[in-house]
């Protein structure tokens, strides 16, 4: 029965708060409604805010994913069995008809050594026309008695081939005498001269064909001169065909220049590979050159896209990587519609409400699920974030009523928790400009111009002074990033921002979206703390404006 795959609950690039916690509380909710197997993710590194939040309430943080692509791991990987390189080539042609694979891997100790198929196989049985063969391939006595049916009268079947050609006897003894040399094997009926002759020759091995028996006589000088002697039950013509199919497979087996793909490779990048190769499967192997199956290009007709659930965002350019290569399946937002398309319908629930965690605190009623202490904790924190305490012009009374039933449930004082989590998330002294800027980093589209929003809240306006001339310097050193690159230094205690603006016309666009005294390359905003609801739709105007 094939394992149910898991559907990602994820949030935005460079996530907040909201973004992570909302996450966790749907998987969970996805998880007790029975709908499937759902699991939280993160699109990149959680902020100080965040990490006090989810270490505040004992909850682990999401893994990491930063590519939603589809890759070999969600493809059927065929479980193919590998072979030794000792398997005779009968052997392996034997277990690939059972099989029904054209390709086998050949592997020693867990690592591949190399790859072995029918055309190689094949390529073996109809150019091989040195009689040597055995001795260059260092073949088994074990392989050639599985081959061709023999039994071992005389010697010991866990040595090698290391000399000597094979050799039909069918002349009399006075001619043989001058094709036999020492260590060949020398394939014969029941004549009792040609079996002499090849061991007075120094013949390594005499087989005896059509199951005839051997005089005592002959064993004994076998056993005297160091020559083997098997018995096989088939015909001369049968046993001579056969004897070559006993080679290891590592002799044969391609080893240089090995195509091989690992479960985490995406599946748009190893098509590039399949287009130059005609192979028809691939081994798949784990960090650590462990085989772990075979991928074949059929299966790659048949491959499943990773099912995502997207929340707090719905923006192309805030999503994952690899998003165009997934199923999305369903968006849970509090933002405007974005530039997302899907391939199908999807369950799209979006509400005029300051956080996503009040949407998603609403849907745990809806369905009668009982809100754990962890999640109300983590719904409560989000909303208390995202609205920064009710100041936000963006906070509805539902996010009230949300936050404090939750806040009820979490056993938490609102007021005093979210000065402790805003002082955690506002504690600035350890990072560079660069981890500042894309904390909470957002890219937006409008009349045909890019530009990235970026934003930082703090209990201390000091701290934010001299934070704003170190900001404006990194953007300078990156404003090609966008069109035009936005920076909001928010002051929660006094309800106000300090806009950082680079970018050509980005001048321009702030004088026409704001009132007030541009000073250099900032410009003071009263009022703004969101991002959201005051700051976009004024640059969004100001955009069309100069444009």
């Amino acid at each position: 029965m094939q394992k149910e795959k898991t559907i990602f609950v994820i949030g935005h690039k460079n996530p907040d708060t909201d973004s992570i916690c909302s996450a966790i509380a749907y998987a969970q909710l996805k998880n007790k409604l029975n709908e499937g197997n759902f699991a939280a993710k993160r699109a990149g590194e959680i902020n100080n805010e965040t990490k006090f939040v989810l270490e505040y309430f004992g909850v682990n943080m999401p893994e990491f994913i930063g590519h939603v692509g589809t890759q070999v791991s969600d493809v059927t990987i065929k479980s193919t069995p590998p072979i030794s390189r000792d398997f005779s080539l009968k052997k392996a042609w034997n277990t690939m008809r059972d099989l029904g694979d054209a390709t086998m891997p050949v592997v020693q100790d867990g690592k591949l050594e190399g790859i072995i198929s029918v055309k190689d196989i094949a390529t073996a049985n109809m150019d091989v026309y040195e009689t040597h063969i055995l001795a260059m391939s260092h073949t088994s006595y074990t392989n050639i008695l599985e081959t061709i049916d023999g039994k071992m009268i005389v010697g010991d079947e866990n040595d090698i081939v290391t000399k000597g050609k094979i050799l039909i006897g069918a002349a009399n003894p006075d001619l043989l005498e001058s094709y036999v040399d020492e260590g060949d094997i020398v394939i014969t009926g029941n004549r009792f001269e040609s079996q002499l002759c090849g061991i007075e020759m120094n013949a390594g091995c005499i087989v005896v064909c059509m199951g005839a028996p051997v005089s005592k006589t002959i064993q004994k000088l076998a056993m005297e001169n160091n020559c083997k002697i098997i018995s096989t039950p088939h015909d001369t013509y049968m046993t001579a065909r056969l004897m070559s199919q006993s080679t290891p497979v590592g002799y044969f087996m391609r080893k240089e220049g090995l195509v091989s793909f690992q479960k985490d490779d995406f599946v748009s990048d190893i098509k590039a590979v399949l287009s130059k190769i005609r192979h028809r499967d691939f081994p798949v192997l784990d960090h650590d050159g462990n085989y772990r199956g075979m991928l074949s290009r059929r299966s790659l007709l048949d491959m499943e896209k990773k099912k995502i659930i997207l929340v707090d965002h719905n923006e192309k350019a805030q999503a994952v990587d690899g998003i165009d290569e997934a199923e999305i399946m369903e968006i849970i937002d509090h933002h405007r519609l974005g530039s997302l398309e899907t391939a199908m319908p999807v369950y799209f629930r979006n509400q005029p409400v300051g956080c996503t965690a009040t949407i998603i605190y609403g849907m745990y009623l809806e369905n009668g699920i009982e809100i754990t202490k962890e999640i109300a904790g983590l719904l409560c924190s989000a909303i208390l974030s995202d609205t920064l305490v009710f100041r936000s012009p963006t906070c509805t009374q539902k996010d009230k009523v949300a936050a404090e039933a939750t806040a009820r449930l979490a056993g938490i004082e609102i007021q005093e928790y979210a000065e402790k989590m805003f002082r955690a998330g506002s504690s600035l002294g350890d990072k560079v400009p660069q981890e500042i800027f894309y904390q909470d980093f957002k890219k937006f589209s409008g009349s045909g111009l890019t530009f990235g929003v970026g934003q930082i809240s703090s209990l201390d306006q000091e701290e934010l002074t001299q934070l704003r001339p170190k900001i404006a310097a990194y953007m300078e050193s990156i404003k090609g990033s966008c069109d035009i690159l936005f920076f909001l230094l928010t002051n929660i205690l006094t309800e106000s921002s300090e806009l950082v603006f680079v970018g050509e016309k980005a001048k321009d666009v702030v004088d026409a979206a704001f009132c007030g005294t541009i000073e250099d390359n900032w410009i003071f905003l009263p009022g703004m703390v969101s991002r959201k609801k005051q700051f976009v739709p004024k640059i969004l105007n100001g955009i069309q404006q100069v444009l």
